[in-house]
């Protein structure tokens, strides 16, 4: 038996045919580098939130924003991390106007001090409330 497996062995080397067909796959294919697959990395999804002529209600977050680039108009709020928000019910409407700032806001003078004394427009955020009935009843006073 050992006579035919070293006859066996003997012969496997001796034919390099037999050697150049075998192929030896890989386990792992390898792949090229991608950019943000970490975990730890997650998107901010800052920017527009609302569209004009969108209803929203109070409390809706119109603009989330690191820096002033969106402002606030009639009915619209401006939080400590820079979001716009609706304070009442009714449609947004986006105008593009001449800014009259607050020089003394923090937000003002980080984002906009270096324009100080110069006329630039920006985009400001407002809500039209919906017109209100006018169908009252007077209830009688006791």
């Amino acid at each position: 038996m050992n006579f035919a497996l070293y006859s066996l062995k003997n012969t496997i080397l001796e034919q390099p045919s037999l050697l150049q067909n075998t192929i030896r796959y890989a386990s792992k294919k390898t792949g090229g580098s991608t950019s943000n697959t970490s975990t730890k990395v997650r998107p901010k999804h800052r920017g527009v939130k609302v569209q004009d002529g969108h209803y929203v209600y109070p409390g809706s977050v119109l603009v989330l924003q690191r820096n002033l680039r969106f402002h606030p108009g009639l009915n619209v709020g401006l939080g400590r991390n820079g979001t716009l928000f609706a304070m009442v019910p009714g449609r947004v409407s986006i105008t593009c106007e001449k800014v009259d700032l607050d020089w003394d806001h923090t937000w003002v003078q980080r984002c906009h001090g270096h324009r100080k004394g110069v006329d630039f427009y920006k985009k400001y955020f407002n809500i039209i409330t919906e017109p209100q009935h006018q169908n009252f009843k007077l209830i009688d006073q006791i």
